[in-house]
């Protein structure tokens, strides 16, 4: 049985590279993953206000959250950290304090950019902040995708072989995790 992954875009524009490399992705990922791409439109503002009765979009993202194997974040970066759509779906998905959704949850990360620097700030800031609110984070391959500018066809389809390699030793290694991790 496939474990199920929620694969969390830190974009949200149409057409985001991190959008077009969450599906690729889940095209990509071995018969023991199902990658659940999750973009983050209609999550509200995370206030501490309205903890007592939450809304319905933050009962809903983290009860798919709670309900799945593991969490991929697939994130852009935007001034050297994680989008600010980013920050508010996880400071959601993380409350009521103590109960965070992606407690135990198996936790990967894949920044990328057009730029020469494929989103390393970005995931340096989410492996600050994950930490204490997270389940365990896969450490190695680290994955930082650059030069992601060209690597989809006009359908949004991934054609650059190397970056499509690379994800593809990534998602063996983060379904290794995975199963390591929910035994």
């Amino acid at each position: 049985m496939a474990h199920t992954i929620v694969t969390i875009v830190g974009s949200l524009r149409k057409e985001a590279f991190s959008l077009k490399i969450a599906n690729a992705m889940a095209k990509l990922a071995p018969s023991s993953l199902k990658l659940d791409v999750t973009t983050l439109q209609g999550i509200s503002f995370f206030n501490q206000d309205l903890e007592a009765s939450p809304p319905a979009d933050w009962l809903a993202f983290r009860e798919k959250i709670q309900k799945s194997n593991g969490v991929l974040f697939v994130t852009p970066e935007y001034n050297r950290s994680i989008p600010g759509v980013l920050k508010n779906a996880i400071d959601v998905a993380s409350r009521p304090y103590g109960k965070s959704s992606f407690l135990g949850k198996p936790t990967g990360i894949v920044s990328n950019s057009p730029g020469a620097l494929g989103g390393v700030a970005a995931a340096k800031h989410l492996q600050n902040i994950l930490p204490g609110i997270s389940g365990p984070i896969l450490g190695q391959p680290e994955i930082y995708l650059n030069g992601v500018g060209d690597a989809f066809n006009d359908k949004g389809e991934l054609v650059k072989e190397p970056v499509q390699k690379v994800l593809q030793q990534y998602l063996e290694a983060f379904a290794a995790f995975v199963e390591k991790q929910n035994r």
